[in-house]
């Protein structure tokens, strides 16, 4: 969900929040950003390198939170045990696109469905099979880039992505044209963002975090690089309509958009996500969609 390096409690305790992102940017080599265009195979060997780079510190920060074998939409705490945005799971064939460590999916598996799990990143499937043995559910997961699913048309009956996969490609309409080929007539098409209008914030989860710094329409991607200027990460940015536009594009209808509120009494800070921040404006977008 979070771009950064997420190291153990104790360690992360230690490190102003500037440095959370250190340890992977160090091993990177990470020298510098920029705004600018990047392609899908550059994007896609920076964001390979920086989530293998930062899953041990990912995990370790944010495991806990995210459970074993629990579907939490956000950070800012939503779980589909209680929104149940999918519906009955029960004995469906589920796809979930940028598994992580795969929780959601072992959740899924516990309430009776068939799901399958994509990532990216060798490193966090690394920690998804662990996860499998911790729980002792057993959930396929397969390494693959979500612009091109090693999948078969029409055999899933429901997609999903947690903070999963999105931001990290160049395009939108390519994923979402590969989600609905491996769907089934009807399936639904469910999948959590961050808020478009965070864009135009810094990345702070202090009070620097509320003046606007950027614009709402300037799509160019962030890109972190090394001293050759090589993209060691790479975030694109998207509208809400450009989401929208890109799902009617591909053959899926928006069923609804939900703004999960800050809840009372959570005080968790993950990045950028924080009480003072999320009292004021939204911090997720879930997108409940459905193929056509």
């Amino acid at each position: 969900m979070e771009h950064g390096t997420a190291l153990g409690a104790e360690a992360a305790a230690e490190l102003p929040p500037e440095d959370r992102h250190a340890r992977a940017e160090q091993r990177l080599g990470t020298a510098g950003t920029a705004y600018r265009t990047v392609g899908g195979g550059e994007a896609a060997a920076a964001n390979l390198a920086w989530w293998d780079a930062d899953a041990d510190d990912y995990q370790a920060t944010h495991g806990e939170f995210l459970g074993d074998a629990d579907f939490v939409w956000c950070p800012e705490g939503l779980r589909e045990a209680d929104a149940r945005l999918l519906g009955d799971v029960r004995g469906r064939r589920v796809l979930e696109v940028g598994c992580g460590q795969a929780a959601c999916s072992r959740w899924l598996a516990a309430e009776g469905a068939h799901a399958v799990a994509t990532d990216l990143s060798a490193g966090m499937l690394r920690h998804a099979r662990a996860g499998n043995a911790r729980t002792g559910l057993d959930v396929p997961l397969v390494q693959a880039n979500a612009e091109q699913l090693p999948l078969a048309d029409a055999s899933f009956d429901m997609a999903c992505s947690a903070f999963g996969a999105l931001p990290f490609v160049p395009s939108l309409e390519t994923v979402f044209a590969e989600v609905r080929r491996v769907l089934r007539p009807g399936a639904p098409w469910v999948f959590s963002v961050t808020h478009p209008m965070r864009w135009i914030f810094p990345d702070d989860p202090g009070p620097q975090g509320l003046t606007v710094t950027q614009p709402y329409f300037d799509r160019t991607p962030y890109v972190e690089v090394d001293d050759d200027g090589t993209a060691t990460y790479v975030e694109y940015h998207r509208t809400l309509g450009d989401y929208v536009r890109a799902l009617a594009a591909t053959g899926f209808a928006l069923d609804d958009l939900l703004e999960p509120e800050w809840p009372p009494g959570h005080e968790r800070v993950w990045g950028q996500w924080s009480p003072l921040r999320g009292k004021l404006f939204p911090g997720t977008a879930i997108f409940r969609t459905r193929r056509d």
